[in-house]
């Protein structure tokens, strides 16, 4: 989940970066979309690769190892590798 907005001009030079907050409520949205958008890669006529098992561990551990902060945990989601075909 990206947290920054980045806007620039017309010859494509940065002009400002802004970083938002972000709300469990909104980040918990986006990972159950995720989540629910990458289910048919676990159906049982589906073999799923490792990437794509410990992205989805990933994705629903992401409460748990960072609970004092939504923001760390969309950092890490928005930095996390996702698997090919995502």
């Amino acid at each position: 989940m990206n947290r920054s907005h980045t806007t620039c001009n017309h010859l494509g030079e940065i002009i400002e970066t802004i970083i938002f907050d972000v709300e469990w409520s909104e980040l918990r949205i986006s990972r159950n979309n995720s989540l629910t958008n990458s289910d048919w890669r676990f159906m049982s006529d589906q073999t799923p690769s490792q990437e794509w098992i410990d992205y989805r561990v990933f994705l629903r551990d992401l409460p748990q190892n960072f609970p004092d902060s939504a923001n760390a945990a969309a950092d890490a989601w928005n930095e996390y590798i996702l698997p090919e075909g995502a």
